[in-house]
């Protein structure tokens, strides 16, 4: 097998969540824009809400690269796929050595998996409020756990004063630590959150001056030469063919607004690159899929923000069930919630969904569910036949108060274990069938 050459990059990533990945990732995109360097951005992990945020940055569409849910040869071919550029920025997910504890379809899910397959350094980025000489330290193991890590230097965050800054330059010296950037306590740039992390990009306001803003921030505390000089790559060995997951249709109505947004968007490449052609619809603005459509997907996204405007969007579910007597429908997370009977919001209020599924669910008693999940299927969905074996993953805060269909698959967590979200389909009398999953497909598994 031949190698084939990857684009220098690198990976932001941090010893644990809230540490400033995000804001310094999206400064460096807008940073690298206005100096008309091309960046390709990815991000390591199961996170659907950051490359939207990649792309407003960059201008370049981001996809995840995961190496619990993806195979050598599906994360090559996502390389591989990609428009030419001058550099690549990785995001990480949590701290750079998280992940599951069982190894997936080429590891447990960490950025830095990503990080040595890749040759790209990575730029620790390091809260070092309350400390000074002692983050030295912490970088130092970064740097040095894995002997096959390739490592950039680091980037601090939220500084306290230039005494501060210096006192940590002293000890990263003496550890012979690069410090590639020192953002100030004040002036960070933050970003709206609700609970499944960002707000999403679409939704969030001032959006562009927001990006404009932490371009400016990165730019004038961050050594951009040196962080371009700083990025590499080592060459990949080819891998076998990647065999990706069939479109569910040719003709797809893609369900595409607030509420409906949650699809990851290797996923979408992957079908169009197949042949299939995607026509969006907002339920919110009370649209009905496409007639031409011969299937209907609604992704996940935020249902329980806008549960009264679903159940007064009468064209919309009457559409939908119209559609699914003769074609499938499938649903994923909120779009399975929309497919079902009822979701009660967190006040406690009952909406009627479009009841083409018993699912009933609730946000009055919040739990969170959170993971990777394997899904062997007992029923088709659309494109996948029974006892194909999926991954993929699933993040909500709804209870399950009734689930009376069918179950679609038998899904267990990353350490095998069953779990209780196992799906729904749903035979219509005209041949149509409809189905749902609270996981967000990520890949058909190559090691089940």
């Amino acid at each position: 097998m031949s190698n084939m050459p990857l684009t220098p990059g690198l990976m932001i990533s941090a010893p644990s969540s809230g540490t400033g990945k995000t804001m310094l990732m999206l400064g460096l995109l807008a940073a690298l824009r206005a100096r008309e360097i091309r960046v390709q951005p990815f991000k390591s992990g199961p996170d659907y809400i950051d490359p939207a945020f990649h792309l407003a940055a960059a201008g370049q569409p981001s996809f995840n690269l995961d190496s619990w849910a993806m195979g050598q040869a599906q994360i090559v071919a996502h390389l591989q796929g990609r428009e030419p550029a001058d550099l690549v920025l990785a995001e990480g997910s949590m701290g750079l050595f998280d992940g599951v504890a069982s190894p997936g379809e080429h590891g447990i899910g960490a950025s830095a998996e990503i990080a040595m397959m890749t040759g790209w350094p990575v730029l620790l980025v390091l809260d070092v409020s309350g400390q000074a000489q002692s983050a030295a330290a912490i970088a130092h193991g970064f740097a040095t756990l894995a002997p096959d890590l390739p490592f950039a230097g680091v980037v601090l965050n939220r500084v306290a004063s230039p005494r501060h800054e210096a006192l940590i330059r002293e000890g990263m010296a003496r550890a012979g630590i690069a410090v590639l950037g020192s953002l100030p306590r004040r002036g960070n740039i933050e970003l709206p959150e609700r609970h499944l992390g960002l707000v999403q990009a679409e939704e969030t306001p001032h959006l562009r001056a927001l990006l404009d803003q932490a371009g400016e921030f990165v730019g004038q505390h961050c050594d951009l030469d040196a962080i371009l000089a700083a990025a590499a790559a080592r060459p990949l060995m080819q891998a076998a063919p990647h065999h990706p997951v069939p479109p569910p249709g040719q003709r797809i109505a893609l369900a595409r607004d607030e509420a409906f947004s949650f699809v990851y968007p290797h996923l979408i490449d992957e079908w169009r690159r197949q042949g299939a052609t995607i026509l969006p619809f907002s339920p919110l603005a009370d649209q009905a899929p496409d007639d031409s459509a011969d299937c209907c997907w609604l992704p996940g996204g935020y249902p329980e923000l806008h549960a009264g405007r679903i159940a007064g969007a009468g064209n919309f579910c009457e559409g939908l069930a119209r559609f699914a007597r003769s074609r499938p429908v499938h649903g994923e997370c909120g779009g399975y919630m929309v497919l079902g009977a009822g979701l009660t919001d967190a006040e406690g209020k009952r909406h009627a969904m479009t009841g083409l599924l018993g699912l009933e669910t609730s946000y009055h008693k919040r739990r969170m569910h959170l993971g990777y999940r394997m899904a062997r299927l007992d029923a088709p969905m659309p494109g996948l036949q029974a006892g194909a074996t999926l991954r993929g993953h699933e993040f909500h805060y709804a209870s399950i108060l009734s689930q009376p269909d069918e179950p679609l698959a038998r899904v267990s967590d990353a350490n095998g274990n069953l779990v209780a979200e196992t799906g729904s389909h749903r035979v219509m009398p005209g041949g149509g069938h409809v189905t749902g999953t609270f996981f967000h497909l990520i890949s058909r598994s190559q090691n089940a």
